[in-house]
């Protein structure tokens, strides 16, 4: 079975990925992609686009016209996503949502519609990723209340949400094992003469520089040892490749909101 799959804001550094990914996955079947309608790359084909040669498919700009499409995979900006989910929900499709910088708010609209439709969204879609989130449940059950816990993080100079999408997602995992409330605990950033840092804290570091694609670590530290789980990307193309794999287990769920851990099993 082959699971017919559109990509929405398909001519960025990530959409251009995803076209390869899908081009070359054996379960999945490309019908198309989208472009904002003053894009320059309005018609275009996928392929050229990608870099792998035509493909006898074109960008278009309006999401009625991929249509046929089953299942829906989402790179673009928060109000883009938010008005695709509507579109989805009215037209009954599966979406895939990679974007990140959502806010709470903007969080709960996403889980309401869920309610009516199939949908995931994943900060971050990379298998190795994912993984990461299920160790740091397990390092923070057994060692998060006495360990100092920061979380580094660094990405090329173009993106824009600080901290990434699954900075937020590693200090939500931590903070939802301890029960503790991220927003409460959460520091993200420090600068001059501070106090004797609070156990109880989960802090943040950024960096944005030249073209890093995705580093992330978490130290859990105690006096006398640490503990660092680090996962290092270095291609687009593992978001990609998680990406359908999302894309095709979406096509056979029921109503819901989903996330990666949900994707893998690992729940």
């Amino acid at each position: 079975m082959k699971v017919k799959v559109a990509i929405l804001g398909c001519s960025g550094r990530m959409g251009r990925n995803l076209i390869q990914a899908a081009h070359e996955h054996e379960s999945i079947e490309l019908i198309g992609g989208s472009v904002r309608a003053s894009s320059s790359f309005a018609g275009f084909d996928l392929g050229e686009l990608a870099g792998i040669g035509a493909m006898g498919l074109t960008t278009v700009t309006e999401l009625s016209q991929l249509n046929d499409a089953e299942v829906f995979i989402d790179f673009t900006s928060i109000e883009t996503s938010l008005e695709n989910i509507n579109w989805c929900k009215e037209n009954n499709k599966a979406l895939v949502i990679g974007t990140t910088g959502f806010n709470d708010e903007q969080v709960s609209i996403i889980k309401e519609a869920g309610k009516s439709m199939p949908i995931v969204l994943a900060p971050n879609t990379s298998v190795g990723v994912n993984l990461m989130f299920k160790l740091l449940e397990i390092t923070a059950k057994a060692i998060g209340d006495y360990t100092d816990i920061e979380i580094f993080e660094a990405h090329h100079r173009f993106k824009k949400d600080a901290p990434s999408g699954t900075a937020v997602k590693m200090g939500q995992v931590i903070a939802d094992t301890l029960g503790r409330d991220l927003n409460e605990c959460a520091v993200y950033g420090r600068e001059g003469i501070t106090e004797e840092r609070s156990r109880e804290t989960i802090g943040f570091a950024t960096v944005r520089a030249g073209d890093i694609v995705g580093e992330h670590t978490a130290y859990f530290a105690d006096l006398g040892e640490r503990i660092e789980i680090t996962h290092k990307a270095s291609s687009r193309m593992t978001f990609a490749l998680g990406a359908m794999r999302a894309a095709f287990w979406l096509s056979e769920a029921d109503n819901g909101f989903y996330d990666m851990q949900d994707v893998l099993g690992l729940k």
